[in-house]
């Protein structure tokens, strides 16, 4: 896959039950890489079995912030996903990606360990 066919897209939503602390503002350390990385294979692992499985390349998550207004009870993510935009792969549709995702999340409230505000996700917007 060349560089020129890879296609990014945003994933943000919203975690409830993760309160937003200061070293989660910071790529060096040690909480922000354990949640970075837990962040990644479940993001990984969710967009695998979506429509873009086979062209998926993978999720990177980029930051961590504070919930809505000023709420630090929750933390806000921020991730960029990759997709190899193949002749025979679909072109991104990003509210089907948004409505699988929705399925998969059970109704966008439940990420792994993560209980996530239904509201928060935005796929590409």
């Amino acid at each position: 896959t060349t560089a020129a066919n890879l296609e990014r897209f945003t994933i943000n939503f919203t975690i409830t039950n993760l309160p937003y602390t200061s070293d989660l503002d910071n790529p060096d350390s040690a909480r922000f890489r354990a949640t970075r990385r837990v962040m990644n294979m479940l993001l990984d692992h969710l967009l695998k079995e979506s429509s873009i499985g086979p062209a998926f390349q993978g999720c990177e998550t980029m930051d961590f912030r504070y919930g809505p207004g000023s709420d630090r009870d929750q933390t806000r993510v921020d991730a960029v996903c990759t997709y190899s935009k193949e002749p025979w792969a679909a072109p991104l549709d990003r509210v089907g990606l948004y409505h699988q995702v929705s399925n998969k999340t059970r109704g966008i409230t439940q990420l792994g360990p993560y209980s996530l505000d239904k509201d928060s996700l935005y796929v590409n917007g």
